[in-house]
């Protein structure tokens, strides 16, 4: 995930918002269908995978959408059903068109953007105001789907149905309920989201627009909530607070699988050199109050004062002037905000990095702490939500949840202990790095889909890989 490459709007997050295009209004551009007789002497399962966020170009829920897909279809046989305005980076990055179904749902999500644009402004309409307005644009391209799939559906060209993105649990699927009468099992998720605000941290909610989240509980009275999860044959979930989100009947539905992955060809030269002093520690991420830069700076100015450790602020955001006047305050340098960077540029500086210090209070995912471990950085987080679930204590730092306050102290102490005592870090973050070989890449979890594949068509008991995973 590359949080990191920009200042990333609310509307990243929703699976759909893409740059404004020509195509014709409510129009699908498809390919011919494949000869059936050439899956009839094929083993693997045939899916039909709907990522309407995928995008090899992005960074958030697009680029889980096509990473997830890149990998999956390298062990089944795949067809991608997206977005057209996905097109373009999708053929640049060698995916073949024989592969894809292009789906213009335009006539809606264009007016989706642009008044999520307008929310944007201004009072800022919140990530969770701008999921619910999303959920006309899913189903909207969900109908568009249908009405181009249907016959090839009906003919059993798919073994599967698999809808990844949207990656939202509000988002219902009236699709799911046609695949159970055709009896073809529908696979919904790694669903993540819902992370509930902890408290004390009400002006970084408000920062954010999220006056919704006090009623966000309704998306379980919308039409096809129920209708989605009876008829899914399994429901993939993300996180533990989603897996606690879903009612008890579907329980015997999920499978536990982390949304973020990396992909290793990135991330194939790990830090190898001795940890030495001044401690080298940076924060990667948008800037704004529930990520917690401004919990970095006064935690760690006292230590940086006494040249005990170094600090790299990288990321831009609603939060960069204030952010800027506390590190003048505290006695730091202009030198440590590095801005936006290109994500190959992130890679060198997290190379060069001992400690990722991320204390972000509402992380679904966390990607790029998994980017930090995969290159040996050890992470240093808050023990709640997303990065709580992708590091362990045999891997990095968790600090309890509690006021602000407590968690400035507690990063305090805890980075002050890893500078006096530098020996175990190159050691954490080793044991980091292959957490994630075993658990995080995108070929571990294309592996994991597959033994959900293989339950849902009857061929395995329901897989269970740990929640979260193990070490």
């Amino acid at each position: 995930m590359r949080d990191s490459q920009r200042a990333p709007c609310a509307h990243d997050r929703l699976d759909k918002a893409g740059p404004t295009h020509n195509h014709p209004a409510a129009s699908i551009m498809t390919v011919p269908a494949p000869s059936t007789a050439l899956h009839s002497s094929s083993k693997r399962p045939r899916v039909l995978i709907i990522a309407e966020s995928a995008n090899p170009d992005s960074s958030s829920v697009p680029l889980v959408g096509w990473a997830h897909w890149r990998a999956l279809s390298q062990i089944v046989d795949a067809h991608l059903v997206t977005h057209v305005y996905n097109k373009p980076n999708i053929l640049k990055a060698g995916e073949s068109a024989e592969r894809v179904t292009w789906i213009d749902a335009s006539a809606v999500s264009q007016r989706a953007y642009r008044f999520a644009r307008m929310l944007g402004s201004g009072g800022r309409g919140g990530l969770t105001t701008l999921t619910a307005l999303s959920i006309i644009t899913s189903l909207y391209f969900e109908h568009l789907l249908w009405r181009e799939l249907e016959a090839r559906l009906r003919a059993g060209e798919w073994d599967i149905v698999h809808r990844l993105t949207p990656l939202t649990p509000v988002t219902p699927s009236y699709l799911s309920a046609k695949c159970a009468r055709l009896g073809i099992p529908f696979v919904l998720g790694p669903l993540n989201g819902g992370l509930r605000w902890p408290k004390g941290f009400s002006r970084a909610r408000w920062s954010e627009g999220e006056w919704l989240t006090y009623v966000r509980e309704a998306y379980r009275l919308l039409p096809g909530y129920r209708l989605t999860r009876r008829s899914a044959a399994a429901i993939v979930v993300g996180s533990r607070d989603t897996h606690a989100q879903i009612a008890s009947p579907y329980r015997h539905k999920l499978v536990y699988i982390p949304e973020n992955g990396i992909d290793l060809t990135r991330f194939d030269h790990p830090k190898t050199e001795p940890v030495t002093s001044p401690l080298k520690v940076i924060f990667v991420g948008r800037l704004t109050l529930y990520k917690g830069a401004d919990m970095v700076l006064e935690a760690l100015a006292p230590l940086a004062r006494a040249g005990r450790i170094q600090i790299e602020i990288i990321g831009d955001g609603p939060q960069n002037v204030p952010l800027r006047a506390l590190a003048s305050r505290e006695g730091l340098p202009e030198s440590i905000f590095a801005g936006w960077l290109q994500h190959d540029e992130l890679i060198v500086r997290l190379r060069r990095s001992d400690v990722l210090a991320f204390p972000s209070i509402r992380e679904f995912g966390g990607g790029v702490v998994l980017e930090a471990m995969a290159l040996g950085v050890v992470p240093v987080v808050v023990d709640y939500g997303g990065p709580a679930e992708l590091t362990s204590p045999s891997t990095g730092h968790l600090i309890p949840m509690g006021t602000r306050q407590s968690i400035v102290l507690a990063l305090r102490d805890t980075i002050d202990g890893m500078a006096s005592d530098p020996s175990r870090i190159l050691q954490l973050g080793e044991r980091a790095r292959q957490r994630v070989l075993k658990n995080f890449t995108w070929e571990v979890k294309a592996s994991q889909m597959l033994e959900v594949y293989e339950w849902v068509l009857g061929h395995r008991d329901r897989p269970d890989f740990g929640m979260p995973m193990p070490d």
